[in-house]
């Protein structure tokens, strides 16, 4: 409870301190961008990623909540200005860290990283997308989903595993420098809203690990795909099918009616250079799709 006053606290400080707002409020993603920028310079266990994920988040919420993640052998907190000595013969080390780490500004001294930092890959790879944003601006928008006659080439696509069902890495980080196919205006990824409504479906495709744009569809060669993960140049597809709890023979009724569909969003992402994956629920939609198809990269979500 200490820690959670404490950090609400520096919520009320960063207000106080904050001149008049204007009336154009600021848009969330300068506060996302600036908080990667401030996560980047500290030393991360886990590349990054809960940072990437609470980013959206005012700092102090991010600090609390991401705490744990850092590299706590190479970081030290010190509290020069005594603010948060909370009863000091009751404060932890975990909530003297938080609220040090918490601060709405940078107290000289206050936090002390030892050796050279380097950028976790997640934080990275969020500070790229918005990089690419820059270079193609724009919002998605309602395109027909036409399949371009001609196909590209896909023999310069690194080979990638198949059947990972973790939150690993799974293929090697590549380039974000645009590519050939990227020049294309149909082959530039533009991120928009998710459509649909569904709360299953939006959850499995926003926890894609190193999603690029978490919580938005992105539009590529004229189909709006579920989740890009731009360093490993990969679209995905999610499907939350309650598949298992059909018979056999819905069962089969129901890959052959939806193949045809996934075979088309695989080649509209191979023509522009993307790998692509079809994310579901269940062992058995994936064996059944991989019998069909056996060149279909199938994962099974296990964070949804």
């Amino acid at each position: 409870m200490r820690i959670h006053a404490c950090i609400a606290l520096l919520l009320l400080l960063s207000a106080c301190a904050s001149p008049a707002p204007s009336l154009k409020r600021p848009a969330p993603q300068s506060r996302r961008l600036s908080n990667l920028h401030r996560a980047a310079a500290l030393p991360w266990r886990d590349q990054g990623r809960c940072a990437v994920h609470e980013a959206s988040h005012p700092w102090p919420v991010l600090a609390e909540r991401c705490f744990r993640a850092l590299d706590h052998d190479r970081i030290r907190f010190h509290d020069p200005n005594g603010r948060c000595t909370v009863a000091s013969a009751e404060a932890a080390a975990l909530g003297l860290g938080v609220c040090v780490l918490a601060a709405p500004e940078i107290v000289v001294g206050a936090v002390i990283v030892v050796g050279v930092v380097v950028v976790g890959v997640a934080i990275k790879e969020a500070m790229d997308a918005y990089e690419l944003k820059g270079m193609y601006p724009g919002e998605a928008r309602p395109t027909p989903e036409t399949e371009p006659a001609a196909q590209e080439s896909s023999s310069a696509q690194v080979p990638k595993p198949d059947g990972a069902s973790s939150g690993r890495d799974w293929f090697p980080p590549i380039s974000t420098t645009p590519t050939e196919h990227e020049r294309r205006p149909e082959c530039r990824p533009i991120p928009g809203p998710p459509r649909g409504g569904n709360h299953l479906h939006n959850k499995c495709a926003d926890n894609i690990p190193n999603s690029t744009f978490p919580g938005s569809d992105v539009l590529v060669n004229g189909k709006n795909f579920d989740a890009l993960q731009l360093t490993m140049r990969t679209l995905w597809e999610v499907k939350t099918d309650d598949f298992d709890k059909h018979s056999r023979r819905s069962q089969q009724f129901f890959i052959e009616v939806k193949l045809p569909e996934i075979q088309r969003e695989r080649r509209l992402a191979e023509q522009c250079g993307y790998d692509f994956i079809v994310g579901v629920r269940s062992e058995a939609h994936k064996n059944a799709l991989k019998l069909v198809d056996p060149s279909l990269k199938v994962v099974v979500m296990d964070w949804c």
